[in-house]
């Protein structure tokens, strides 16, 4: 396996095509978001995933080089994408006003779109080391209490961000790194909303900004210990060859 990795048909003039046509441009980020969705047209391959670590026991090693950040970014994107889909049937989103259910809806789309790229990324370059289908455990989270939800989004958008700018140092390949950055920047846009909706004016504060106003980023270790919490025995993945 090549450590440079090149999906297929990824030209310039593919990578802006849009994806999926439904869906409605609700919000100011809509666009930015279907646009990075969008870049999954410029892969090719079948569907099938392959566990490549049996004992569910374990620690699943996401891997090296660029399929490890790749299958890093896949369980990231995973645990997100499920979070929002469950947000969705919370009573919390139930008696949302309009103006948030519609925002909330535009992330979980964007999410799903995101893991669903990933998956369809490496199931093309690397079908043999494509990490399972993680199960989650939100039992923390009291999806009925919207103080509880927007804190739980805020922490996986800004763990998400932190996450990409880590580990953007580890891609070798242009056109991942390309697609990478795409994606973090739609990343962005959640977290600065969702902090919106919790604090106006918080969207960026020196929590996640440094003295050089410069988004902070985490070690693929440290993203690691924080979004286990939320993966149950035998989903919780191991970041350590990611250096």
């Amino acid at each position: 396996m090549s450590d440079n990795l090149q999906p297929r048909g990824s030209d310039e003039t593919t990578l802006d095509q849009p994806l999926y046509t439904p869906i409605k441009r609700r919000s100011f980020f809509m666009y930015a978001g279907a646009t990075a969705g969008a870049t999954a047209l410029v892969l090719a391959g079948c569907s099938k995933d392959s566990d490549n670590n049996p004992n569910d026991a374990a620690l699943i090693d996401v891997g090296s080089s660029d399929v490890g950040v790749l299958n890093y970014a896949y369980a990231l994107e995973q645990l997100e994408a499920a979070f929002y889909a469950q947000v969705l049937t919370g009573a919390y989103f139930t008696g949302a006003p309009a103006a948030e259910k519609a925002i909330l809806t535009d992330i979980s789309i964007h999410e799903k779109i995101h893991a669903d790229f990933f998956k369809t990324a490496i199931t093309a370059a690397a079908p043999t080391q494509i990490i399972k289908a993680l199960e989650v455990d939100f039992s923390s989270i009291d999806f009925s209490n919207r103080t509880r939800v927007l804190e739980a989004a805020k922490l996986f958008e800004d763990t998400g961000v932190a996450a990409y700018n880590g580990a953007g140092r580890y891609l070798t390949n242009d056109t991942y790194l390309t697609l990478a950055g795409k994606i973090v920047s739609v990343e962005a846009r959640h977290a600065a909303l969702i902090r919106d909706l919790i604090s106006n004016g918080t969207f960026a504060d020196n929590t996640v900004l440094d003295a050089n106003a410069l988004e902070m980023s985490k070690t693929p270790q440290q993203v690691a210990t924080a979004v286990n919490t939320y993966l149950r025995n035998g989903s919780k993945i191991s970041a350590t060859r990611l250096v």
